[in-house]
């Protein structure tokens, strides 16, 4: 792949120059836009075992409903050539004990933490919402998983509307006392409209893209893969999907704060993702191969931004050139 250059790139940058990676999502200042995924990294602080989660912009854990959810029965993961096709269907031991058990070990490791939540029904959502309220000032922003393919197979993507998803995020926002951000699907006629809705109902950013919807079968057996029948594809095979989700999203709405996520594993991918749109990265699938990924693609980001004379990441934010 021919790296990626941008205006005015100066021969000869030393990376010790250091090139500032602060970004702003809203109201919430971070220290570098690179951040994990919802749903890749557990709902504590299982990845500080492999990097201090310190040094990530922040940690985004799996999404949470108001009350514990079994989850998807197994198979839940099936390799899928240059992706990952998951069911696992948003298991998880609710907010309250989430709070208990899980937001310590964060807290411990100094990670700034943005919360997942879902719920079936808009209650659902508000449910969830209303539970995380008053939490500790280390979770920095909550995150509306509004487009999850994998429970039941992907007979569940509620944000398909711009009225469902005004309504959840309305909801959600009425009840919470910290930013908001919108998780929404490619998996839509047109994101752009999708995404100026939730704006509008108060989000503070749109997280750009959720895993898209798949299937695979086994000939021997002549049944899906996976438990739940389909799931969620994610990986390397989808990110020019997030690219241009994103691109599509900022070219409409240029002032929106978009959070990109999708095929993110290395950092010229978080470089094609900020130069179409997006002010913050999300790595998830790639962890799975590799725990270190995220702090990895920081790694590769802040040295490529170095190498090509940037001096700030804000910079390539929406910097695609034509």
């Amino acid at each position: 792949m021919t790296p990626l250059r941008t205006r005015g790139a100066k021969r000869g940058y030393s990376p010790a120059s250091h090139p500032k990676l602060e970004t702003r999502i809203g109201t919430v200042e971070l220290p570098n836009p690179v951040m994990t995924a919802s749903g890749t990294s557990g709902h504590g602080a299982e990845l500080n075992a492999y990097f201090p989660l310190e040094r990530l912009g922040a940690v985004v854990v799996k999404s949470l409903s108001a009350d514990a959810w079994p989850g998807n029965p197994a198979p839940r993961l099936h390799e899928a050539g240059a992706a990952m096709l998951n069911s696992v269907g948003l298991q998880g031991p609710g907010v309250d004990a989430w709070l208990a058990d899980d937001l310590p070990t964060l807290q411990r490791a100094n990670a700034r933490v943005v919360a997942s939540i879902w719920g079936r029904t808009v209650e659902k959502y508000e449910k969830a919402a209303i539970a995380l309220s008053g939490a500790p000032g280390d979770v920095v922003a909550v995150e509306v998983n509004l487009s999850c393919p994998n429970l039941e197979g992907g007979k569940h993507l509620f944000a398909q509307s711009t009225r469902d998803t005004a309504d959840a995020i309305g909801a959600v926002v009425a009840g919470l006392d910290r930013p908001v951000w919108a998780k929404l699907t490619a998996h839509v006629t047109n994101i752009a409209e999708i995404a100026e809705a939730a704006l509008t109902a108060g989000a503070a950013a749109v997280t750009v893209t959720n895993t898209m919807l798949a299937l695979a079968i086994d000939p021997e057996t002549r049944r899906p893969r996976l438990g739940a029948g389909g799931g969620g594809l994610s990986g390397s095979a989808i990110h020019p999907i997030a690219v241009r989700a994103i691109h599509d999203v900022h070219a409409a709405l240029p002032e929106a704060v978009i959070v990109g996520v999708g095929g993110v594993a290395t950092g010229v991918d978080a470089v094609e993702l900020l130069l179409a749109g997006a002010s913050a990265v999300q790595v998830g699938t790639a962890t799975f191969a590799d725990p270190r990924a995220p702090v990895r693609v920081l790694d590769e980001l802040l040295e490529w931004c170095g190498r090509q004379g940037v001096s700030n990441v804000g910079e390539l934010i929406g910097g695609m050139d034509g």
